[in-house]
């Protein structure tokens, strides 16, 4: 067998697990045979329109101030009541939701990618593994929160600490399921015969190890999403994200605490449309795996 047709195989072997985690057994119909995670799907796709398109469906300014509307109930003219300072919570909700989800978004998609990285380079080079491995326990030792602190001390406290926090965050659980992942595909006969053959490393990494990995840590990055939102939230309800007057949901809970027994909406609506966001996230990621992972199917 000559190298370009064994090199023309393997592309074809990974080319068809690229493509297949996307349409096996029909994703999409299947995802949306569950009628709850079609739900789910959408209302996450709802809120996401609603926070992009924030600036234009907002009824007020949720910057606006107005101390003859302090702490009033919800009603016709403000459908989530106002804060304490008197600006209108729902638009501050979709402002709100629009800097919670870009948290969310950005520490999965940087700490997934870098995690990702190290825990494919950790599969295949064994001799660097070890001292990769090392470093993603050590970083697994230091709680989000704890970071956050730590960041918020250094850098001071907004948006871009809580992203560092949440990146640092997801990193090692995604490198040890990607790595779990690489290991596993690199007793793959495939594998073997790249290298017998004379693939370069950077072939074998990209086009094989990584395409047939992707679909794992994909699934992953689904469930962890919820997870990130809720471990954002809980950094800008300790005063460590978004500072006044930008609105973020976990500050906006925070701030309508002291209000509780007086204007209870001010902290039980952000709150709520936490809530929702992970809830949506997490039965959708839940969707994902079992579409996804072929030990699940019947």
């Amino acid at each position: 067998m000559s190298t370009e047709a064994l090199d023309g195989g393997l592309v074809g072997s990974a080319s068809g697990a690229e493509n297949g985690w996307l349409a096996r057994n029909g994703l999409l119909r299947r995802l949306l045979r569950d009628r709850v995670a079609a739900l789910a799907a959408a209302v996450l796709g709802i809120i996401v329109l609603a926070a992009v398109f924030a600036p234009w469906i907002a009824p007020y300014d949720p910057y606006f101030t107005d101390l003859t509307k302090v702490m009033q109930a919800p009603s016709a003219l403000h459908w989530f009541g106002t804060d304490n300072t008197g600006r209108d919570i729902l638009s501050r909700v979709l402002y709100g939701t629009r800097n919670t989800l870009v948290l969310g978004l950005v520490g999965v998609i940087v700490g997934g990618a870098i995690g990702g990285v190290l825990g494919i380079f950790a599969a295949y080079y064994r001799r660097l593994g070890g001292w990769i491995m090392r470093l993603v326990d050590i970083m697994l030792a230091f709680p989000a929160i704890l970071i956050g602190l730590a960041l918020a001390a250094i850098f001071g406290a907004g948006l871009f600490a809580v992203i560092i926090a949440l990146v640092i965050a997801t990193v090692p659980d995604v490198a040890r399921v990607a790595r779990g992942a690489a290991v596993s595909v690199m007793g793959q006969e495939f594998m073997e015969a790249g290298r017998a053959v004379g693939v370069s490393d950077s072939a074998l990494i990209w086009r094989y190890l990584t395409l047939n990995c992707i679909s794992t840590i994909f699934v992953f990055l689904t469930l962890r999403f919820g997870q990130i939102i809720l471990i954002g939230s809980v950094l800008g309800f300790l005063g460590m994200g978004a500072q006044p007057p930008a609105a973020e949901l976990g500050m906006m809970a925070a701030q309508g605490r002291d209000f509780l027994f007086m204007a209870p909406h001010i902290a039980t609506i952000p709150s709520f449309a936490i809530f929702v966001i992970v809830l949506c996230a997490n039965l959708l990621g839940d969707a994902f795996r079992d579409v996804l992972d072929p030990r699940l199917q019947t």
